[in-house]
């Protein structure tokens, strides 16, 4: 099954157009954007988190060695997928900093940016069975040539686009059914993700996976209705038990 692909529920026109993969939740993937590793142990403990994605800027900023953090989070946790990105200009660099990761644990995957190099190196690793997350991508064309790479990822940035003035969540759906079209296997990862909003509307526009900053995915949680809502109940229990 090609998870890209929409449905329209009822007469045409009078229902928006609907992921598949929005109906069946095992289709529906959250990672965690983060270096963090308490807040991804925190997390982790509600079984609602499925992989990690990594990059320079979040590891500086946690203060971590790189690759022993990516070995800790492999050990410690069952994770799907745990991206792991590389250094690099050229295609020879970024296999060699590609080679520290690979033997760490199935769950790792390389993570390479959108370029010519990047995507030569995606492409030979894809051909070794290697997972890839080719990251930074800001056009459906890019998209294009990252499926034909042979990338298990392609992580189009959503908050970056909309900082840009153009719609990520347009660009998540423009790739996906253009990946539904030609029955693309690269899963579209929605990346760049600063509100709940763009959550779910990436996730309704075809994106199989979704990664988040620990805040974001604590948001997905809450809405004003439920805690009035539960403030009720609770009122009413306690007149009910006297």
């Amino acid at each position: 099954m090609v998870e890209h692909c929409f449905w329209e529920a009822g007469v045409a026109g009078s229902n928006p157009v609907i992921p598949i993969g929005h109906l069946l939740s095992k289709l529906m993937k959250i990672f965690l954007d983060t270096a963090d590793y308490n807040a991804i142990a925190e997390r982790y403990q509600t079984g609602l988190v499925d992989g990690i994605t990594t990059n320079p800027t979040l590891v500086r900023k946690s203060g971590v060695n790189y690759l022993d953090f990516i070995k800790t989070l492999a050990n410690d946790f069952a994770f799907e997928s745990i991206s792991a990105e590389v250094d690099g200009e050229t295609y020879d660099v970024m296999l060699e900093n590609a080679n520290q990761f690979l033997n760490i644990d199935p769950s790792i995957t390389i993570k390479l940016p959108l370029t010519k190099e990047g995507l030569i190196a995606c492409r030979d690793l894809a051909m070794s069975g290697i997972k890839t997350n080719v990251t930074l991508c800001f056009s459906a064309a890019q998209a294009v040539m990252a499926a034909k790479a042979g990338a298990t990822y392609i992580s189009p940035f959503v908050g970056r686009m909309n900082d840009n003035s153009f719609s990520g969540v347009e660009l998540v759906r423009a790739i996906s059914s253009l990946y539904c079209a030609h029955g693309v296997e690269t899963k579209v990862l929605a990346a760049s993700l600063r509100d709940v909003h763009h959550v779910s509307r990436c996730l309704m526009y075809g994106a199989n996976v979704v990664t988040l900053p620990p805040a974001v995915f604590d948001k997905m949680y809450n809405h004003v209705l439920t805690d009035a809502g539960l403030a009720i109940f609770e009122k009413d229990f306690k007149e009910i038990n006297g």
